[in-house]
């Protein structure tokens, strides 16, 4: 899987991403609309995880799907 994939289809990977970053609002994901660099922010910002650890943590999601 890819971000471009990812990205095509964001309204179906919402529900998966909610599951991983359950601190992640509606409004954070709806915000996101796909855009990966947003995802790393919020998560950066719900977290409190640095720029590296949340691009990681998107990587590794990524990879489990």
């Amino acid at each position: 899987m890819n971000w471009d994939q990812i990205q095509g289809n964001w309204k179906q990977f919402i529900g998966k991403a909610k599951q991983q970053w359950a601190e992640l609002t509606d409004d954070d994901l709806q915000q996101a609309a796909g855009d990966r660099e947003v995802l790393e922010g919020k998560i950066q910002e719900r977290y409190g995880d640095s720029k590296e650890t949340a691009k990681h943590k998107v990587d590794n999601w990524i990879e489990s799907l």
